[in-house]
């Protein structure tokens, strides 16, 4: 049995993959709505984060014998949680990550925490559109509540989101609560929509519509922060569905090791 930890719209892809091909597995997923796309195709999932005490139990109780870990890439605790019960559990661990893509623009900067990119935002002037969820809203709130900035925040329509935004003072009209990808077109539309002067995003990569927000900020001539991805080493790191198959191949075969 395989505890597949499944944090994007690819890594759901993955497991259905996985499944089809006859490897038994038990997603974990944090939202409803992610979970939803996996009883569609009978995977069995456990909605809610897991502590390391949670996963290990989880891990003896259903016989779990290798974890998957294709949570999201800003998904820091999540990744470093699999791999320590993994190791503790002595069982074997396998990370995907889709491919990460390479932006080179005067227009970008890259920042290496959320924390930087809300400091460098604070000197611009006008509308800065915030595309990087909900999780580190107070980040941001902090420091960009200041009479010469309009925060816009975009985010998924979830009940949570919107108590958050509630409990931190940001104003109905400067929420954007809705279900991405978006295209290129639409990104643009919200930009001019907005008047938006900033635009700050997450490298998440091509399937977490990166390229959409990006090309949509550069062709209006828009300024883009970009938050790195966080510095983790992985073991027996995948960027690929193939990449996964074969390291399972291996596994069956007795080619790997704790």
């Amino acid at each position: 049995m395989i505890l597949f930890l499944a944090g994007t719209s690819d890594a759901r892809e993955l497991a259905v993959a996985l499944q089809r091909q006859g490897h038994p597995l038990i997603a974990t997923v944090v939202t409803e709505s992610a979970a939803s796309s996996l009883e569609k195709e009978g995977i069995a999932h456990h909605v809610g984060r897991l502590s390391l005490e949670d996963m290990k139990n989880m891990i003896q109780q259903k016989n779990i014998s290798l974890v998957i870990d294709a949570s999201h890439p800003y998904a820091e605790e999540a990744s470093k949680t699999a791999m320590m019960a993994a190791e503790q559990c002595q069982i074997l661990y396998i990370r995907y990550e889709r491919p990460q893509q390479q932006y080179r623009h005067p227009l970008v900067t890259k920042v290496e925490t959320y924390e930087e990119a809300a400091l460098l935002a604070r000197e611009h002037r006008g509308t800065v559109m915030l595309t990087t969820g909900s999780k580190t809203l107070a980040t941001f709130t902090k420091h960009l509540f200041i009479d010469s900035i309009r925060l816009v925040c975009r985010m998924l329509p979830n009940k949570e989101n919107m108590e958050k935004c509630d409990s931190l003072g940001i104003k109905q009209r400067d929420i954007i609560a809705m279900q991405g990808p978006f295209s290129k077109e639409l990104n643009m539309a919200l930009y001019r929509q907005y008047k938006t002067t900033l635009v700050i995003t997450k490298e998440s990569g091509k399937v977490g519509s990166v390229d959409e927000k990006m090309e949509a900020a550069l062709e209006l001539n828009i300024p883009v922060l970009l938050i790195k991805r966080p510095k983790i080493i992985y073991v027996n790191q995948c960027s690929t569905f193939d990449e996964v198959f074969q390291k399972l191949g291996g596994i069956l075969h007795g080619q790997y090791e704790l």
